[in-house]
């Protein structure tokens, strides 16, 4: 799927004569991970102006932090039905609305409930965006590429972390007094306003298009998308193939799906108990008991390192696997998370602290950061597609605000003990994996079903 050609469909999912490259179309689907890194990071660097402003208790910040990720939560359970029946390309567009308002809204709260509100309505576009975009890349996006592609949503994530730190890091220095993280929530709405713009040019995915029985609509996607007119007449044939094993009103049942939803609800799972998003949102906070001089300044190399290592992982993800990155990067990481914890301890020298975390940094998102989202969109059917990456991506969202929530009372009675539990988690991780997950690196999504019943 490469190149572009002219479009003639006045619905194939964009304007009437449109051009798109495949390329495009991916990119805006990923431009959501830039808001999800975004807005779910750039909440580190006013965690101490909310515990002023509002008089938080660990506790209530734990609750604070924690609002958007139930939100995420709700987002994700309740994004696969609407995706499985208006389309990821639509579903995103309210969910883009949802970013613009919330950005908005966050800055501008009066008081401590609002703010809670309007972190919810955040959690509730980024958990929707964390199921829906995979599913549209992985369903555009050719077998041998899948996982590189896919992996642009993880690494517009990362993006969108580092570019919440460097955010945080210059309206610091130029905002004065208290108004400084109104600024810094305020201004997640700008991308959020390009997204929405952005989604009105790329076409509906060809596959749910067929699914839906709009098969020349989905010709004329996939045309759109620079596919010949060969090519896209196979493909549909195998898609319509697929679903006469797969029918497309099936629903999402254990009996019939109990594999992929496993492997979702498993690699969901550990991608939390990792700890990455509790390192991150605290990030400031560890930096400082581990008597970091510059907290902000390191919380920038975090995420120098974040972006690097998980250019690293898109590159290796379609040559040597989504297993072996799984096995090596639980082995890592529970290394690095284990000298965090001797440093929180106080038995390692402070000094380590830093290489730790970003030595967990990069065999996090070589790893799981790399994988999660490519897995999870790629393990089931075309029909349930994207309430089965609802289910994989509402674990996630569970466990992040679970662990979010609990994070910060487990560091007040006891700072090394959560490294402690993240490390234990990486070494389960590691025995699961090399006992029951198949790998998926380059099989036909609409051969997946066979792969995952003979596996």
């Amino acid at each position: 799927m490469t190149g572009e050609l002219h479009g003639n469909q006045n619905e194939a999912g964009s304007p009437q004569g449109g051009r798109i490259t495949l390329a495009a179309a991916i990119g805006t689907a990923a431009l959501a991970g830039l808001l999800f890194g975004f807005d779910t990071a750039v909440i580190a660097g006013v965690t101490h102006d909310l515990t002023l402003l509002f008089a938080l208790t660990p506790e209530t910040l734990g609750l604070t932090v924690s609002a958007a990720l139930w939100g995420t939560l709700a987002g994700a359970l309740f994004a696969g039905k609407p995706g499985d029946a208006f389309g990821s390309r639509d579903s995103l567009r309210v969910l883009a609305a949802f970013y613009f308002v919330a950005g908005l809204g966050c800055a501008l709260a009066p008081g401590w409930t609002l703010f809670l509100f309007f972190r919810f309505l955040c959690g509730l576009a980024i958990g929707g965006s964390s199921v829906l975009a995979p599913v549209y890349i992985a369903e555009i996006a050719p077998p041998r590429r899948r996982g590189l592609l896919v992996g642009l949503f993880q690494l517009m994530i990362v993006i969108g972390i580092l570019t919440a730190y460097l955010s945080n890091a210059v309206i610091a220095g130029l905002v004065d007094g208290g108004a400084g993280w109104r600024w810094k929530l305020g201004i997640t709405a700008a991308p959020a306003l390009l997204f929405f713009v952005l989604l009105f040019a790329i076409p509906h995915s060809p596959r749910w298009l067929v699914v839906k029985g709009r098969a020349s609509e989905a010709r004329d996607a996939l045309a759109r998308i620079g596919m010949a007119p060969d090519a896209a007449a196979a493909e549909l044939a195998r898609v319509e193939q697929a679903l006469m094993r797969d029918p497309p009103n099936e629903k999402l049942s254990w009996r019939r799906h109990r594999r992929p939803m496993t492997l979702a609800v498993l690699v969901a799972m550990f991608n939390q108990l990792a700890g990455i998003n509790a390192v991150l949102y605290y990030l400031n906070d560890i930096f400082a008991r581990a008597g970091s001089l510059s907290p902000d300044r390191q919380a920038v190399l975090i995420g120098l390192a974040n972006l690097i290592f998980t250019l690293v992982g898109m590159a290796l993800i379609d040559r040597i696997g989504r297993k072996t990155l799984l096995l090596a990067g639980a082995a890592g990481m529970a290394l690095c998370l284990s000298i965090a914890a001797g440093v929180l301890f106080g038995t390692l020298a402070n000094a380590l602290m830093l290489p730790a975390l970003v030595g967990f940094i990069a065999f996090f998102a070589t790893s799981q950061g790399a994988v999660i989202w490519v897995y999870i969109s790629e393990v089931f059917p075309t029909p349930v597609r994207a309430r089965g990456s609802a289910l994989g991506a509402s674990t996630h969202w569970l466990m992040n605000a679970l662990i979010a929530g609990v994070f910060p009372i487990l560091v007040a009675w006891s700072p090394g003990a959560p490294f402690v539990l993240f490390a234990a988690a990486m070494i389960a991780q590691f025995i699961i994996v090399a006992a029951i997950f198949p790998e998926t690196r380059g099989v036909d999504l609409d051969a997946m079903a066979e792969r995952m019943e003979s596996a």
